[in-house]
């Protein structure tokens, strides 16, 4: 059964690539999102002037006239809230990553990208939009559950041991696989303050619940940090998580 365009969490797609713009199409539309692809970045703002329909862009940056980054700025500067924007790009430079994100950017990936990992991505940017659970509710992430009521993190049914803020660490990067957190982020989300970058406070916690999940290429499960941008959960198969 196919569901109606419609009712589909709608995705553009800024592409001047026929082949690539193509080769997206073919990932979401059957992963159940629909698609609006554009190969200029005027026809795409002409588009966002008069619709407020779409729940994510995925823009490539380099493109024959107005450039993703042109596009991605006058979207933050433009549109109320704060729709999700992924970069799908050639340039691999760390430094074009930073100034993606630091243009607003929710996520990077360079060319050629694996389809199962964009999915996740994508599915992690509209997740918030699309969830009306509790935040006390029970959820589950591949091996682990975890219970923020009982502030409880299982892993393979048995409980882990961790303090306070390793528990709210741990619990926000397993509520939110795919996301990437800047340090800032997880301060104050986690802290509610500034960490200063010569304190140790967020690295040790971070080493710690490494350690207490079990997290490496042997559980399918890594904590990728990359200190210039920021940390993520990543799934090297992507279990489902339940609610």
């Amino acid at each position: 059964m196919t569901a109606s365009a419609d009712l589909l969490p709608l995705i553009a797609v800024l592409e001047d690539d026929p082949a690539q713009s193509a080769w997206l199409q073919q990932i979401l539309l059957p992963a159940g999102f629909g698609c609006q692809a554009f190969d200029k970045g005027n026809d795409l703002l002409a588009a966002l002037r008069t619709s407020n329909t779409f729940q994510l862009l995925l823009l490539d940056w380099e493109l024959p006239g107005i450039s993703g980054m042109e596009v991605l700025r006058w979207v933050r500067a433009n549109l109320p809230g704060n729709i999700p924007v992924i970069f799908v790009t050639s340039r691999t430079l760390e430094s074009d990553l930073v100034e993606g994100l630091d243009a607003g950017a929710n996520d990077y990936l360079c060319k050629p990208c694996r389809p199962a990992e964009l999915l996740a991505r994508i599915r992690a940017q509209l997740r918030p939009q699309q969830s009306h659970a509790s935040p006390d509710s029970r959820f589950h992430l591949g091996e682990f559950s975890v219970d923020p009521s009982s502030r409880e993190i299982h892993l393979r049914g048995e409980i882990i041991q961790m303090t306070p803020k390793e528990f709210d660490l741990a619990a926000l990067f397993l509520r939110h696989p795919w996301r990437l957190f800047s340090r800032d982020d997880l301060s104050t989300l986690v802290w509610n303050r500034e960490i200063p970058s010569t304190s140790r406070t967020l690295d040790t916690h971070l080493s710690n619940i490494r350690k207490k999940l079990q997290l490496g290429p042997a559980s399918g499960t890594l904590l990728n940090a990359s200190y210039a941008l920021g940390y993520r959960l990543e799934l090297l198969e992507d279990p489902q998580e339940d609610s």
